[in-house]
């Protein structure tokens, strides 16, 4: 009889064991979930809005806060930006820096939208392309559900700001400590 089987510890099936890895680290997979949705939703919104940025210059001019020279600078600057702070958070790479980076745009469209509506400017937001005069009654029941949604996008940034570290990152493969002891390495 072999001895050797008797004290094999049994390892779990692969969902199993996936799971249980999950459960053991839940803050880094909060973390990915906060990178992906706030990474698809900033790269998602720069793609729509990169194709034509004389229309998002428009949009931005359209909240009436920045002199136009300004709101042009704005609008060509904030898609490309987007695009690249998304990719970096769907990646997980430099990931404390982008979900700040995500976090600050998150407020500063809260900031934007809301006073837009405690202005009573009737605008769409151009958050994901378009932009510029919509009915009252369309803003009315659009700004609460914007700041709503840029809430819980500054909320993944803030997590990530707070706790960098998340699963399948490519920050973790990089940035992988080195223990000093080789047997402690894996």
């Amino acid at each position: 009889m072999d001895d050797m089987s008797s004290t094999a510890t049994p390892t779990k099936p692969g969902p199993a064991r996936l799971l249980g890895y999950v459960i053991e680290h839940w803050q880094e997979a909060v973390g990915l979930v906060a990178r992906l949705v706030l990474g698809i939703t900033l790269l998602v919104a720069g793609l729509l809005k990169i194709g034509n940025l004389e229309s998002m210059v428009l949009a931005v001019d359209a909240y009436d806060v920045v002199p136009y020279s300004l709101a042009r600078v704005i609008g060509y600057v904030l898609p490309p930006a987007e695009v690249i702070v998304g990719a970096l958070l769907i990646v997980g790479l430099f990931t404390r820096l982008s979900g700040l980076a995500g976090a600050l745009m998150m407020f500063v469209f809260i900031l934007g939208i809301s006073q837009a509506w405690a202005r009573g400017l009737s605008i769409d937001c151009g958050c994901f392309g378009g932009g510029g005069p919509i009915s009252p009654e369309e803003a009315v029941a659009q700004y609460p559900w914007e700041i709503l949604r840029d809430t819980a996008l500054l909320a993944c940034g803030a997590w990530l700001t707070i706790n960098p570290k998340t699963l399948l990152s490519v920050d973790s493969w990089l940035f992988k400590p080195i223990s000093p002891d080789p047997d402690q390495r894996d």
